[in-house]
């Protein structure tokens, strides 16, 4: 920052000039014009397990990254034993149900702060690949089921790390949903389900937050891995979406390194030892790759790379206290009460004692297993955490269960007599460790027998019981109606114990509400017949309908539908208006309504907004989540909230045109606080202005020329053509079987290949006519 001094009129001011910005394109063209090809290639890989190569004659330097998610991992090599200690924060699974974008900014700047202490230059993550399966075994490291809430959740994830001079990487692109053969799987998807549900998250985060890399996934995309892959590498991630910095491999999952190169991927890891490095030098010399791709590569590469070595701190420390307890606010507001039937929450003046049942109260599990498994600088435990809150009353502990989820007759028969002498009993449950992780996935949705077991007879024991979950992602719930509370923790992080103690209590109203749908049964979930898919090959059979879309569409009612979420209070919708009832698809419009705190607490409140299209003639979902706010309210508060609809809140993907585009008609807006809640409507009428025409070609079906701006008029003559003249003196009669007739032929008609009428018109229709009508419409 220089200063500089004015004098004016006999007073003196200091005025603050900010420097200005280096600029790092610029820089990085002149070190690539000083690089040998030896050089350039070199750079386009690690030089160990997590650091780039430098070139010390130039002065390029070497940066740092690491997995981190939701905690910092860092270590040499693949030594993670002995990893640096971090904060470890709730996995993206809770951080979605929070709903709390300004909560999630924090959290990612608590990361940012930390890379600095620990002079990491990127911080792999977040990962929002779709929850397209409730069976993922990475689940837990993503954020939910819906693109729209994912992709809002990134931005804030990855503002809140490169505030402190920390990049990000976006993760794993795309089309990644399992981890079963994921280094070969074959991801089938149509093109119009990819760019509706599978890219949406990643194009918000780039184009609204601009992380500083994007991570390729291990797997093919319809047929062409994504090391590798031209068209969302380069046409959709750099040109449509206007993607700035450097692509890196996924760790392995380079195949071939020259076409990585040509696609847009700019950095291999780990390090390949040279290998790779060789094998681009051959294919310039060959002319198999061009010089000027490289040199525009390693340009986007190098740019980063000096941003991020002149954004590092040295000497920068963080408060590990304060990261705890921020991670205790966050966990507490990602937790979703389930179930409440008037037992939440605890009054410990009544109860003189309650049970804590299972070993999780003791030994929580509080993050999920691989790559983003963090060294915690500190693990509080639920038991001890209601003890400090307790007061006088007694808390008596039975484990029920091991951490190796076995149980006998004997700890279960200890747990019941605990309940049977206890107010209350809680039990905590969920899935160990081993049930979810990177590298594999779920059989099933369900809970260890023994956990099952234990709840079922401490129910039968006690009426009053209350269920804590800790889980990555959807399980079932046997028991569901013999319990009276349902908490669902996650996998609630280092300090997610304590967070648990204050919403049991009432220290915090429990505001947080599901980011994915929970089925009543694995056999309910959309993908039940596709996943996994094996033999290198997962067909996305389901398209668009995944999480709700699917549960709406076919009317299949899950356990917990997706943003659901109860609260200590209760929340009145009313007074939903439009600031318009029309507008055309360039225009928008604003809606608002209230929100009204009805209860006798403080809480907070997730405000949600779907879109329902009334045009029948496109398939498309029930409704979709496109607005979202999460508001504070004190006991009979009332606020108005307001959301500004455009294009997008309206427009599905046409194949015929490879573009977004809106159908004129008329839209729902449909406003409450869950999925299936949603007590508020309003309809808008949408006209389309932007009108794109397919091309059209001699395989195009009747009735998409009957609706093409050019092809409709040729289409009406050739159906005109085809229709029996009026006889004369014709009778009523015989003009209404005509008619039918004529509109029997029409439908009969409609799904026909426009080539096939060469043969049809007995000579009065020819290619060469068709080819006269194809250059004309498609001018």
């Amino acid at each position: 920052m220089k200063q500089t001094i004015l004098l004016m009129t006999g007073l003196l001011f200091t005025v603050a000039i900010s420097a200005q910005p280096t600029d790092y394109r610029s820089k990085a063209k002149a070190l690539v014009a000083q690089l040998t090809l030896e050089e350039k290639a070199s750079l386009c890989s690690g030089q160990t397990e997590w650091k780039t190569k430098s070139v010390e004659r130039l002065s390029i330097p070497s940066i740092f990254m690491t997995d981190g998610p939701h905690g910092l991992r860092k270590a040499e090599g693949f030594d993670f034993a002995n990893s640096v200690p971090a904060t470890c924060f709730p996995t993206a699974s809770a951080l979605a149900s929070s709903w709390n974008t300004t909560l999630v900014n924090q959290v990612g700047i608590a990361l940012g702060q930390e890379c600095q202490a620990n002079d990491v230059q990127i911080l792999l993550g977040p990962g929002v690949n779709m929850k397209r399966s409730p069976l993922g075994g990475r689940n837990f490291e993503y954020f939910s089921e819906d693109p729209l809430l994912s992709g809002k959740m990134a931005v804030a994830l990855i503002n809140g790390v490169q505030s402190q001079g920390i990049g990000s990487s976006l993760k794993h692109f795309a089309a990644n949903n399992q981890e079963l053969e994921r280094f070969t799987n074959n991801s089938i998807v149509d093109e119009r389900t990819l760019h509706e549900i599978y890219l949406p998250a990643f194009e918000t985060a780039v184009k609204e937050a601009q992380p500083w890399t994007v991570m390729c996934s291990y797997n093919r995309i319809n047929g062409v891995q994504a090391s590798q892959n031209p068209l969302v590498l380069h046409d959709i991630l750099k040109t449509q979406w206007g993607f700035k910095g450097f692509v890196v491999s996924d760790w392995g999952a380079v195949v071939d390194r020259a076409e990585g190169i040509k696609a847009g991927l700019h950095l291999e890891m780990p390090a390949s030892n040279g290998v790779n490095d060789k094998k681009i030098v051959a294919a310039v010399n060959k002319g198999e790759l061009t010089m000027a791709r490289l040199d525009e590569v390693v340009t986007d590469l190098l740019t980063v790379i000096l941003q991020a070595k002149d954004a590092h701190k040295p000497g920068s420390v963080y408060d590990k206290q304060q990261h705890n307890e921020l991670a205790r606010k966050v966990s507490a507001e990602c937790a979703v009460l389930l179930k409440n039937d008037n037992i939440l929450p605890l009054n410990f003046g009544v109860s003189k004692r309650i049970a804590v049942i299972g070993a999780f109260a003791k030994t929580p599990r509080y993050q999920g297993a691989g790559s983003s498994q963090v060294i915690p600088t500190q693990v509080s435990n639920a038991y001890d955490e209601l003890k400090k809150l307790a007061g006088n009353t007694d808390l008596k502990y039975s484990a029920g269960y091991t951490m190796e989820a076995t149980t006998t007759d004997a700890m279960i028969a200890k747990a019941v007599q605990a309940a049977k002498q206890s107010q209350v009993a809680i039990v905590f449950a969920g899935l160990p460790s081993e049930y979810e992780s990177e590298g594999y996935d779920r059989t099933n949705i369900n809970m260890p027998e023994s956990h099952n077991k234990l709840i079922a007879a401490v129910a039968k024991a006690n009426p009053n019981t209350v269920v804590v979950l800790m889980n990555g992602s959807a399980v079932s719930m046997p028991w569901v109606a013999n319990v009276k509370g349902i908490i669902e923790a996650w996998l609630g992080g280092q300090a997610g114990s304590g967070a648990l103690a204050d919403v049991l209590t009432g220290k915090v109203n429990p505001s947080g509400k599901l980011s994915e749908t929970f089925p009543v049964r694995v056999e309910d979930n959309p993908t039940f017949l596709n996943f996994p898919g094996t033999d290198n090959e997962s067909v996305y059979g389901e398209g668009l309908f995944i999480g709700y879309r699917y549960y709406d569409k076919k009317k299949v009612a899950p356990m917990f539908p997706f943003g659901y979420g109860l609260s200590y209070t209760s929340f009145a919708y009313s007074g939903i208006t439009a600031s318009t009832s029309s507008i055309k698809d360039t225009d928008s419009l604003t809606i608002s309504f209230k929100v009204k705190n009805t209860g006798k607490v403080a809480g907070k409140e997730v405000v949600q907004l779907y879109v329902h299209d009334q045009n029948k003639t496109i398939v498309r979902p029930e409704k979709e989540l496109k607005h979202f706010t999460k508001i504070a309210l004190l006991p009979g508060e009332e606020q108005t909230v307001s959301f500004r609809l455009g294009f997008r809140d309206f427009a599905y993907y046409d194949v015929s045109v490879h573009d977004w585009v809106v159908n004129t008609g008329v839209f729902d807006i449909l406003v409450g606080g869950s999925s299936v809640s949603l007590p508020l409507k309003q309809n808008v009428q949408v006209t389309a202005t932007k009108v794109l025409a397919p091309v059209l070609n001699r395989f195009s079906m009747m009735k998409l020329w009957a609706v093409h701006p050019k092809g409709k008029a040729i289409y009406q003559r050739i159906m005109g053509g085809m229709s029996a003249p009026a006889p004369a003196n014709e009778t009523a009669a015989q003009k209404t079987e005509r008619e039918k007739s004529a509109a029997t032929m029409a439908m009969f008609m409609q799904d026909m290949p426009i080539y096939k009428m060469v043969t049809m018109s007995r000579g009065n229709f020819t290619d060469e006519m068709l080819d006269e009508m194809l250059k004309m419409v498609n001018q």
